[in-house]
């Protein structure tokens, strides 16, 4: 025991013993102090102690009791064997025994039995002590933080705005459906966690981690619950050696020693914690037989949803095309693994878009009052996040002032005292001001973003479609289908090229979506007329430039025939659209051509820059030339761009532009 010595005082006073038989050269060994000598703990003073006897240069050990140098016959035996192999003898208060002899052999062998069923039986009886007390719920170990011992008994943690932060974390859990993204959320609101100092008594504030958010959301003392036994303790081979190791696997809730519901208040239901955990179990990816995913953002909508209907498995997110902007969902057996389901594969564009329209016309009934409850909880988390940022505040000023007052009553004589202490009350003051600024800037947040009205909420609402499209938030949307969603079954016929998406809702109905997919090669055409084309483009083009922006777009006249300039003159006659006068005097922008001869590179690096988004750049519609600012091409962003691509020190690259052939040296 810490406090207890008398056994310590007694095994160090072995020394006077040993001058009193006459050995001259002692030395103590005790790195081991305060380990079991059972056999599972890594033991460094009797290995040194094997090490010393195999040197043949020890001619006695002493000990209170001879068998209490391991209490395990493994380690036991083989220390007997070595001290009668190098004729070493045991010495202990009662006498000194020589194991090369075979009565004090077979008295040692029975002393290291005797101790190793002593040390047995001990354990045991502590186990059932402490397993019939956790059954009771009055075995006290250190709680989570957020709850402390009250007595005998579990209560929540005085400081409130610790409890705060603990219900905000539970609130985001329901709110956000996922552990990652309550943390993400955390580190994006810059609030900190409370976690237990080192004495397991104090509270100190830290930045979150992932394991921190999920150890109490996972934890069911927060729950009001007692449980006790939630992790394995096992064996394992080190070096030759058994050692005990507690397993980070926590044990299955049926194998637990201890769970007693309703045992102290709790910041949460038992009913809401098994919906956390199923929400846990279900946002685990890789493993089989897992229902849909929550929403993790990306472009794609359906990830986690489709299944294929030839093979069972779940459907794979591929992005094909230039730079990887096209999106397909496809089946992820193989040909040779799965000759049934070859080709089961389409775009992504075209089923996202369908699925949303039923997902939409399933819940326009219920928009306006899930309108109304989403802005009713998002003012109460802005609520919650203001008291707690508040709460953060006081207790940064009050740890100012106690700091202040600290420095106010010592001796001023006491100067190294006083550097620390205005040192210390330095730093309190610099965590007031950040946490003021941080309050101020969470109003600025605030009111720049605040909340619509309930009139303007009614009038959202009767427009869905439009809502939709205006939101941003992929991982929102996600979310959304996956509350009315369970599964989507997808098949797509060989012959027909008909995709068929068989929907599985969440009320046990179901339903079917179908379309044709295109054939290979069709690049899809532009939602204008070629009237709004025209009319797009007249002012700023002329017909030539209109008829090559048509015939990109594949589009055909009445009779089925290219365009040309003398076609687009008269479908601009028809309707009375203006012709394009060119100004050589004032350009009004740069075509690819001459911004690249400008800037003396390839047209390819200029359309690299774009669609970089270095270089700014517009087309009044698609495939028609791009228009290019001339103080763009001056930018510095653009000549730091280029200077990089010099630096490289490229080859000469050879770049047909189907109108011209140039050179770079770039």
């Amino acid at each position: 025991m810490i406090h207890n010595l008398e056994s310590q005082r007694r095994q160090y006073g072995l020394t006077e013993r040993a001058e009193e038989l006459g050995f001259r050269d002692i030395e103590v060994i005790d790195e081991d102090l305060g380990r079991s000598g059972g056999g599972c703990e890594e033991r460094p003073g009797f290995e040194r102690l094997v090490a010393k006897v195999c040197s043949g240069e020890v001619g006695g050990v002493i000990c209170v009791e001879a068998s209490r140098l391991a209490r395990n016959g493994r380690d036991w035996h083989r220390l007997i064997e070595l001290c009668a192999l190098v004729g070493t003898v045991i010495i202990d208060p009662e006498g000194i025994y020589d194991p090369s002899i075979t009565n004090d052999r077979l008295l040692l062998g029975l002393k290291g039995t005797m101790s190793e069923f002593e040390l047995n039986l001990i354990r045991q009886r502590s186990r059932e002590a402490i397993q019939q007390k956790a059954k009771r719920g009055e075995l006290q170990f250190r709680l989570p933080v957020g709850l402390c011992w009250n007595g005998d008994h579990i209560e929540l943690e005085p400081d409130q705005h610790c409890q705060q932060v603990v219900r905000l974390v539970f609130q985001k859990m329901q709110e956000l459906g996922s552990v990652r993204q309550v943390f993400r959320w955390f580190l994006q609101e810059q609030l900190q966690v409370p976690a237990h100092a080192v004495d397991g008594k104090s509270i100190f504030w830290k930045r979150p981690r992932y394991n921190t958010i999920m150890s109490i959301i996972a934890n069911p003392f927060y729950a009001g619950a007692y449980a006790f036994g939630r992790t394995k303790i096992r064996t394992r081979m080190v070096d030759g050696h058994v050692r005990k190791f507690k397993e980070d696997r926590r044990r299955d809730r049926g194998q637990w020693l201890v769970l007693i519901r309703d045992h102290h208040p709790g910041y949460i239901s038992w009913e809401q914690f098994e919906i956390h955990r199923q929400l846990i179990d279900a946002n685990a990816h890789m493993k089989p037989h897992n229902p849909a995913k929550a929403g993790r953002g990306g472009r794609a909508l359906l990830a986690g949803l489709l299944r294929c209907r030839r093979c069972g498995r779940m459907m794979l997110v591929n992005y094909a095309g230039a730079e990887a902007k096209v999106l397909q969902y496809r089946c992820r057996s193989c040909p040779p693994e799965n000759p049934d389901c070859p080709g089961v594969t389409f775009g992504g564009v075209k089923a996202d878009e369908l699925v949303v329209q039923q997902v939409l016309r399933a819940v326009s009934g219920n928009a306006i009052a899930a309108a109304l409850r989403a802005a009713q909880r998002e003012r109460q988390r802005q609520g919650d996040q203001r008291r707690s940022l508040e709460m953060g505040l006081a207790q940064a000023r009050y740890q100012a002032q106690l700091a202040e007052r600290r420095y106010e009553a010592v001796d001023p004589d006491q100067r190294l005292v006083a550097g620390e202490l205005e040192a210390r009350w330095n730093l309190a003051l610099e965590k007031v001001r950040a946490a003021e600024a941080q309050c101020a800037e969470f109003e600025q947040r605030l009111a720049a973003t605040a909340i619509p009205s309930r009139a303007s909420l009614l009038s959202l609402a009767q427009d869905l479609p439009a809502v939709w499209q205006a939101s941003s938030d992929m991982r929102l949307k996600q979310r959304i289908v996956r509350l009315v969603l369970r599964e989507i079954v997808a098949d797509v016929d060989p012959a027909s090229r008909e995709v068929t998406l068989v929907l599985h809702w969440a009320g046990d109905r179901h339903s079917q979506v179908r379309w044709t997919k295109n054939k290979v090669g069709w690049r899809g055409q532009s939602t204008l007329t070629v009237e709004a084309i025209i009319r797009k483009m007249a002012p700023a083009f002329p017909d030539s430039e209109i008829a090559l922006t048509l015939n990109r777009q594949r589009r055909r006249t009445e009779t089925g025939a290219g365009w040309n300039a003398k076609s687009v003159a008269r479908v601009r006659q028809q309707h009375q659209i203006a012709e394009f006068h060119h100004d050589p005097s004032h350009p009004a922008t740069l075509s690819l051509l001459q911004a690249a001869g400008r800037l003396q590179v390839a047209s390819f690096v200029v359309m690299r820059l774009i669609h970089q988004g270095i270089l700014p750049a517009r087309q009044v519609v698609a495939c028609a030339p791009w228009e290019i600012a001339h103080d763009a091409i001056d930018s510095e962003a653009v000549k730091a761009a280029l200077a990089r691509r010099r630096r490289r020190k490229l080859p000469r690259v050879f770049r047909n532009d189907r109108q011209h052939h140039l050179f770079s040296d770039t």
